[in-house]
């Protein structure tokens, strides 16, 4: 087995393929089929050509919430929080920009009225995340004056596109602070040709982290530590999942999210609960047989993900194509089609 270092997964990106906005329909965006040894240009709507009737479509329903919101110290001084987490009635957890951290117990005053008391460092005493009381319901306030969190690489405020399309169609339980981004070229209508050809659905969740695009800055991959999700596989799912493999139908993940949900439950039977799964090439994958993904950023753990599921060789071979090929990158860009090696 090849050891594989932080720089076998970088790959020059120009700038101007990095997906600024949605394409104008969903399932008008590129898929680039690379199920085959050679890859194929294609547009997304044909998807449901590619799946076999008895095949499972198994997608991530988180929702994703305006978890990014402003305020300011007693001092004046303007913050930002970005909610990672609702931990019980009125607590949170959140990221803080903020020139200067706050002491424990200061009450910092939030644009719309609401008010956050600071409780202390998560998931440790020195953690990186805060962890902090609102005045009113977390999830009602995000609602009313929270802003779409969109990703790092995307230079624009969010607006009310972005709150419509930064979110799937199936999305019902709030909790994402990032979108799973395969799942977002669903639309009614390839819905229906799914239904139409035969191919069965389910959900899992993962509540997606901001953690997702943390960067792996140690040249040994093995050394990066992962960030923490939680999950949740329905039962459901799981007799959906017993019967196609009584029938011997593939499982197709929508997205790296699903994949993460899925081998988490394969290897430890813990249908929900956190996950901070690994996944890197040699790693054995127990359920998922194809996968539809976007395009991930360079370094990043996706993409070693990928070359896992994909083989190293024919994964990057796949981006040299679609960058040649001006294939749009990252939340809103185009997807590809993956088989298992």
């Amino acid at each position: 087995m090849r050891h594989f270092t932080l720089g076998d997964f970088d790959f020059a990106l120009p700038p101007e393929l990095i997906a600024q906005h949605p394409a104008a329909e969903r399932s008008g965006s590129r898929l680039l089929d690379g199920t085959g040894a050679a890859p194929v240009d294609r547009v997304f709507r044909e998807l449901p050509t590619l799946l076999q009737p008895g095949d499972l479509l198994v997608f991530n329903d988180t929702q994703v919430v305006k978890a990014r919101l402003f305020g300011e110290k007693p001092t004046g001084g303007r913050l930002e929080l970005l909610v990672e987490r609702v931990l019980g009635e009125r607590e949170v957890v959140a990221h803080m920009k903020v020139s200067k951290k706050p002491p424990v117990g200061t009450e910092l005053r939030m644009d719309g009225g609401f008010g956050a008391t600071l409780l202390g460092r998560w998931p440790e005493e020195d953690g990186p995340l805060f962890r902090l009381a609102f005045s009113e319901d977390p999830y009602a306030v995000m609602e009313r004056h929270g802003h779409v969190p969109l990703p790092p690489y995307i230079t624009h405020a969010d607006t009310a596109e972005d709150a419509r399309r930064y979110q799937t169609v199936f999305a019902k339980n709030p909790g994402a602070v990032a979108a799973p981004t395969a799942a977002l070229h669903f639309d009614e209508a390839v819905l229906a040709a799914l239904d139409a050809r035969g191919v069965q659905r389910a959900s899992v969740t993962l509540h997606v982290g901001a953690g997702t695009f943390q960067p792996v800055k140690t040249e040994d991959i093995a050394q990066h530590r992962m960030h923490s999700e939680w999950y949740q596989v329905p039962a459901a799912t799981q007799q959906a999942i017993a019967e196609l493999r009584a029938r011997g139908g593939r499982l197709v993940a929508v997205g790296t999210t699903t994949v993460r949900t899925l081998e988490s439950w394969a290897r430890s039977g813990q249908a929900s609960g956190d996950t901070d799964i690994f996944i890197t090439p040699g790693f054995e994958f127990r359920q998922v047989d194809l996968l539809l993904t976007n395009f991930h950023l360079p370094k990043s753990t996706l993409l070693m993900l990928v070359s896992a599921f994909a083989g190293y060789e024919h994964a990057m071979a796949l981006y040299r194509h679609a960058v040649e090929s001006h294939y749009r990158f990252f939340s809103y860009g185009d997807a590809m089609l993956l088989a298992r090696t």
